[in-house]
């Protein structure tokens, strides 16, 4: 499954702010700041690197649906589809 150029970008911004996240959250365990603020940081950094891969499924999805649409055999079948959400779940 190729991801759509679109969506590319898209992931990446997403990707670029979880990174950002991420640096945040290691700063506030440098400054000794409370665990509830450090694990409420961790969890924004969670759902945002699980939109990015639901961002690459529908992608995926979106493909598949095409491809029937116009007579064409799917790139990836939905087992493998089935297989990568659940691996996010």
């Amino acid at each position: 499954m190729e991801i759509d150029k679109d969506a590319v970008g898209d992931v990446v911004k997403r990707l670029r702010r979880a990174e950002g996240q991420i640096r945040g959250v290691i700063a506030m365990l440098e400054d000794g700041r409370d665990c509830a603020d450090v694990v409420t940081q961790l969890a924004a950094v969670s759902k945002a690197l699980d939109r990015a891969g639901f961002k690459i499924i529908a992608t995926g999805l979106r493909q598949c649906v095409t491809a029937e649409e116009q007579g064409q055999e799917p790139t990836l079948d939905v087992a493998k589809l089935e297989k990568l959400f659940l691996s996010l779940a």
